[in-house]
């Protein structure tokens, strides 16, 4: 931060909070900024002393919170400005953004887990303009970015902005490695699988897992070779789907390497499926050898299950706007496809500790928006605390209650955040009325 401490209303860390907060609210604009300036809760979840905005002089007098001109310094400062530039002075430091969701994930665990699976898929993030790295995709018939995303679970561990005219898998086996280097470090017995669509069948990084003792399953785009190996199980499973007109699956278990691409032998599970439209044979490649698991677990429950990460992908996208990469350069498209990802954090966190036990625990993040966060409330400022009263009739009023329990009780946990991280503002009252 190179503004002059001395004229400072707004730290960075008030502004991320303000930005991230609202896009959890619902609020994807910087010009939603000029009207929540004036809210006090906002205020309050930010960590400002004064909510209602008394102490500020002049035409900033009851407004607590920055505005849109404030706010989008954070996304469009130059990686090269200095305190002599004119306006945009808060430099973003990708690398570390970058390291801070693999550290977050760190922190949600008090114990070392046994296995971590981490699901990597491309996707399209459409652009209507002419920002920087925006190029026409033909996959997806589209002018768009191409970001990169690794799950695990349902935690967020990486989100790269992209430009579109690259392979899916680009850069991904450098991200795999920072990650899997971290995430040893701290817990060194950890068994890790990479999962992926074909777009991340590639030599480079099967060769990097078999080499790191990382296991890995990958789909594996069908050709001519392939088809021919399970043409008897094709058949077989015709034959069923005939008998039964039900559809039917044979799995075949098999080594196989490429002509060229491969540098060695790998083991291959082939699906031979047949459905009332036809034949639909599938193949996947694997480092797990066939002792350990059979073919069809191997196909249905742990290829299979990666499709539960496209949902979180969508869920982002449609809940917490990922896809509003309007800026003109890449560098602040990512900036704010970072702080969606960490809006996605928060809420899904908020899902699992603090809806834990109610209707709402696997919700949406819109649904959880709707009835829980943008609810209406009595809003009174003291000398010293919020007040916020409820109405005795409001329908989920109960969940807000448990909720509220579920998330004072994950505060005194051990690996709950420092009190610091609380901020400053008054203390919240809630009740009903």
């Amino acid at each position: 931060d190179h503004r002059d401490p001395k004229l400072i209303e707004h730290t960075v860390e008030e502004l991320i909070r303000q930005r991230v907060y609202a896009l959890c609210l619902g609020y994807e604009d910087l010009n939603d900024h000029d009207d929540l300036r004036h809210d006090p809760l906002l205020a309050v979840l930010v960590g400002k002393t004064d909510p209602a905005g008394q102490d500020r002089a002049g035409r900033n007098h009851g407004k607590p919170l920055a505005g849109k001109s404030t706010l989008n310094r954070l996304e469009l400062t130059p990686v090269g400005a200095d305190s002599e530039s004119r306006y945009q002075k808060i430099v973003a430091r990708h690398s570390e953004l970058e390291q801070a969701f693999v550290e977050i994930f760190i922190e949600q665990h008090t114990t070392p887990p046994r296995e971590l699976v981490f699901d990597l898929d491309a996707t399209d993030d459409p652009v209507h303009g002419h920002q920087l790295g925006r190029f026409f995709q033909g996959y997806y018939r589209e002018y768009c970015f191409l970001p990169l995303y690794i799950f695990c679970g349902s935690y967020p561990l990486c989100a790269k902005l992209r430009p579109a005219d690259i392979d899916a898998s680009a850069g991904s086996l450098k991200l795999v490695q920072k990650l899997v280097a971290r995430l040893r470090q701290e817990w060194p017995d950890v068994v890790i699988t990479l999962r992926g669509d074909s777009g991340f069948c590639r030599d480079n990084l099967m060769s990097w897992c078999e080499a790191n003792n990382v296991q890995f399953v990958f789909g594996l785009p069908k050709n001519k070779r392939l088809l021919k190996i399970i043409g008897r199980e094709q058949q077989d499973a015709k034959l069923a789907f005939e008998k039964s007109g039900q559809a039917s699956r044979v799995f075949a278990d098999f080594t196989y390497r490429t002509q060229k691409s491969w540098s060695a032998q790998r083991r291959v599970v082939g699906k031979a499926e047949h459905l009332a439209k036809g034949p639909n044979p599938r193949f996947v490649v694997t480092s797990t050898p066939a002792t350990e698991r059979a073919a069809r677990e191997l196909y249905e429950q742990d290829y299979c299950s990666r499709g539960e990460m496209e949902n979180r992908i969508k869920e982002q996208q449609l809940c917490l706007f990922a896809d509003r990469t309007s800026c003109r350069t890449l560098r602040a498209n990512q900036l704010r496809l970072w702080f969606s990802t960490l809006a996605y954090v928060l809420l899904n966190i908020l899902r699992e500790r603090g809806l834990k036990g109610t209707p709402l625990e696997t919700a949406r993040c819109d649904t959880i928006r709707t009835k829980l966060l943008k609810i209406g409330a009595a809003v009174t400022i003291t000398v010293r605390k919020v007040w916020v009263q409820l109405a005795s009739a409001c329908p989920y009023w109960n969940v807000f209650a448990r909720v509220w329990k579920n998330l004072r009780d994950w505060r005194s946990h051990p690996c709950s955040p420092p009190e610091s991280l609380s901020g400053a503002a008054p203390p919240v009252v809630i009740g009903t009325s």
